[in-house]
């Protein structure tokens, strides 16, 4: 229990609360204590209290029409004066003013569109009572990261493999068996737009209901971090309906452990060779490559070779072909092409009909390194390295 401050066992009582009982705060105590409390966090925000003016924020205004109904209300006084810590009912600051003339509050209260000139202090709006916000505030919560230049590679290479589908994403529902356990040190999700990398996993905690609980060190894709807990952050992931699951490398569609029943092979990776005369090919035809991905036959695919502007309209030969099992081709075939991209040939020909066309397969790039890409998709690295025309070699991403 010494782990756990106030705001923690709050909060894991809020998901076991019981029907009020005597002695306990009702409903409107609630909205009173918590409309003072976004008092509270204003002056700790910006070291005064809030002030009454046109060229003022609106939420400012707002709270200074709240804070003078607070004020006014024998009632409100005395639930909240054990948690006025920082003397904002008290007669000396109640007698702060910002400006020679008095404030017409119920004036003021219709122009901006509030409750606050009526005489029902818990019908303000504005104001989400304490359960509401209690997780909103614990994600909200959060800190610079100081060493986040460690952590920002991990969210970069992240990004890339899941546009490159070496990893996905999935939706988190909570009937589908979603439990603490699955929540572990080295995981990325997507929670309320951010991806977010769980950095470590501390000791575990036992909480007040007897289940076991753990401080997390939580970094976001933004430079911040946060230490709310393990239940914490699941129930805020439950939450949040736009919440995923990053998948590890490896696990997402473009690769996977066994082939389909029958199939001993899900694709081919080729690589051709153009026998054309044309000057511009020939001298490039060395280096000068073709690569693609087929689930069928190579051959077949380049039998009508010379007739077909994909082929550079002439005979290719086969250089080299690799298989491989368990692979999604058409991913597979756009990150290849990502890969060797810096090193694309330019160039426009014209069809057997007359019409420009710009083939995208052909890359100036020797066939060793091809080799070297092709080892990289095996040991699942190829999504950290591009080619480099200059080098003539793979080279890291930065």
């Amino acid at each position: 229990m010494s782990d756990y401050d106030i705001d923690d066992l709050r909060a894991e009582l809020d998901d076991f609360a019981q029907p009020e009982k005597k002695g306990g705060r009702s409903p409107r105590e609630e909205r009173i204590i918590a409309g003072f409390e976004d008092i509270q966090r204003f002056v700790q925000e910006h070291g005064r209290t809030p002030q009454h003016g046109e060229d003022l924020d609106i939420f400012e205004r707002i709270y200074a029409v709240r804070l003078d109904r607070l004020r006014s209300l024998e009632e409100c006084r005395a639930i909240l004066e054990q948690l006025d810590h920082q003397g904002l009912l008290s007669e000396e600051t109640a007698a702060e003013v910002q400006g020679a003339q008095a404030v017409d509050i119920e004036a003021l209260a219709a122009e901006l569109g509030t409750d606050e000139g009526g005489s029902d202090i818990t019908q303000l709006r504005h104001v989400r009572t304490i359960a509401d916000k209690r997780v909103a505030e614990e994600i909200a919560n959060r800190e610079r990261c100081e060493d986040f230049e460690n952590f920002k590679p991990l969210f970069e290479k992240v990004r890339r493999e899941l546009d490159q589908g070496v990893r996905t994403s999935r939706v988190i529902r909570k009937d589908a068996g979603f439990m603490k356990t699955d929540i572990k040190a080295g995981q990325f999700f997507i929670l309320g737009g951010q991806t977010l990398y769980v950095a470590e996993v501390g000791q575990p905690i036992k909480a007040p209901n007897g289940e076991m609980d753990a401080r997390l060190r939580v970094i976001y894709s933004n430079g911040t971090e946060s230490d709310l807990l393990l239940r914490s952050l699941q129930r805020a992931i439950y939450k949040d309906e736009a919440s995923r699951m990053i998948s590890e490398p490896g696990a997402g569609p473009l690769f996977s452990d066994e082939a389909e029943d029958g199939d001993e092979t899900s694709g081919t990776i080729y690589v051709l060779r153009s026998k054309s005369n044309d000057p511009a090919i020939a001298e490039k035809r060395e280096v000068l490559h073709k690569i693609g991905v087929t689930g069928g036959s190579v051959e077949r695919r380049i039998a009508n070779a010379k007739t077909d502007a994909t082929y550079l309209l002439a005979d290719v030969e086969v250089v080299a072909t690799y298989r491989l099992v368990g692979i999604n081709r058409v991913k597979l075939e756009n990150l290849i092409h990502r890969v060797f991209g810096p090193a694309r040939l330019e160039i426009e020909i014209k069809d057997r009909f007359g019409k420009p066309f710009i083939p995208r397969e052909w890359f100036l790039v020797p066939l060793f390194v091809i080799d070297e890409a092709v080892e990289r998709i095996k040991d699942r690295t190829i999504g950290d390295v591009v080619y480099d025309p200059k080098q003539a070699k793979l080279k890291k991403l930065a």
